[in-house]
């Protein structure tokens, strides 16, 4: 019985977050309120508040279901490949996954348009800019490495080069976010990278890389 109930609350916390998702997409975090949620869900606020402590707990817990972009380039899973080819495949892996997934896309235009990163919501911000310094921290240092191993000589310091391609990256996502998938994200991003390492020294080591459109 114990395990029934378990799962009944894991099913009813499932039903409460997907519903959080859609109001919050529909309607921004801030005009939604939990009656909000718990009525898409079908459920009562005493479910909400069973499960979540506040509005600022269910957004969390509903970005915590989704790989943000700057946590994701983060895992290093291309750890074994050279540096320039581990900075490209990590960012095409990512570009890959969000123009695939419909349901991330909404969760991303929502966290970035929908929402103000202020009052009880400035911890999440914290969160964002620490997983975004992070992000250019490992930038940083594959290029660098890139620039020592092919005998580049970068026409910037390389925490400058990573500040660039971070935000080229970011705003590419962004962008594509923003325009509801207007624009082959994979194909574009990955051409757009490309060129941007290119103008930085690396052009006559970049293999030819095109990406199905996407």
């Amino acid at each position: 019985m114990a395990r029934r109930t378990k799962a009944e609350a894991d099913e009813t916390r499932t039903k409460l977050l997907d519903a959080a998702e859609e109001v919050f997409f529909e309607k921004g975090v801030s005009r939604t309120s939990l009656g909000d949620i718990a009525q898409r869900a079908g459920a009562t606020r005493g479910a909400v508040y069973w499960h979540f402590k506040d509005k600022v707990d269910v957004f969390s817990s509903m970005l915590n279901r989704v790989c943000m972009p700057f946590d994701e380039i983060c895992d290093d899973i291309y750890g074994e490949l050279p540096p320039l080819d581990r900075i490209r495949r990590s960012i095409q892996a990512v570009f890959e996954n969000v123009s695939l997934d419909d349901r991330r896309r909404k969760v991303f235009d929502t966290a970035m348009f929908k929402m103000e990163y202020v009052g009880e919501l400035a911890g999440v911000r914290d969160r964002h800019i620490e997983a975004a310094q992070i992000c250019s921290v490992k930038f940083t240092h594959d290029l660098s490495a890139a620039a020592k191993e092919l005998n580049v000589t970068l026409p910037m310091p390389p925490e400058t080069a990573a500040q660039g391609l971070h935000s080229l990256f970011v705003g590419l996502i962004h962008s594509w976010v923003l325009n509801a998938g207007s624009f082959p994200l994979v194909h574009t991003g990955c051409m757009s990278v490309d060129a941007y390492l290119s103008g930085i020294g690396f052009q006559s080591h970049l293999s030819p890389n095109t990406p199905n459109p996407g």
